[in-house]
């Protein structure tokens, strides 16, 4: 296989919750400085991959609200593009 992209089933993937706290332990580690440079460069490669893991399921989450959205005249599903300003 020649891809790029590395097998990974969603059944293996950390939850939204789980995949969070591990990127806010390895910040922790590598903001005490208390690591040696190999930890810390595969503590940083690690910590990316959780980032972009974390990103992918907000932007999943954004696009399911967008779609999910009652309308306010009598509780028909209507689509509408989600607007972080109206909290």
């Amino acid at each position: 296989m020649t891809d790029s992209q590395p097998d990974t089933d969603a059944a293996t993937l950390p939850s939204f919750e789980e995949a969070l706290a591990e990127l806010e332990a390895i910040v922790n580690k590598l903001e005490s400085g208390d690591i040696s440079l190999d930890d810390a460069i595969a503590a940083y490669a690690r910590g990316t991959e959780l980032k972009q893991q974390c990103q992918k399921r907000l932007e999943e989450a954004q696009l399911k609200v967008e779609q999910i959205k009652l309308s306010e005249t009598g509780g028909a599903v209507a689509a509408e593009t989600f607007d972080s300003t109206n909290s």
